[in-house]
């Protein structure tokens, strides 16, 4: 396996609020909704930005539990491979 798909395995996320962070660290998948509807965002995923409407945001990381917690609103922006949620709960 190359070092490139290596990096492509996994994502890179944090989840904050102004005075909380929810989430950092490396995960395999996040999920969300936005107005369109429930989105997943993977490993090598393009570079997105949107707005995001109440509902859970879930993190998987390998074969442990998901981590799950609910929104009111925020926006998300990938990049690279990194994922930030800057998030109202």
């Amino acid at each position: 396996m190359s070092k490139n798909s290596a990096i492509l395995n996994k994502i890179n996320v944090i989840a904050r609020a102004p005075f909380q962070v929810y989430y950092e660290g490396e995960a395999d998948s996040l999920s969300a909704t936005n107005r369109i509807g429930k989105f997943d965002i993977l490993p090598g995923h393009a570079d997105f930005f949107s707005v995001l409407h109440p509902g859970d945001i879930v993190i998987q990381n390998g074969d442990a539990e998901p981590t799950i917690f609910p929104i009111v609103n925020g926006i998300i922006t990938v990049r690279d491979n990194e994922v930030r949620l800057f998030v109202n709960m």
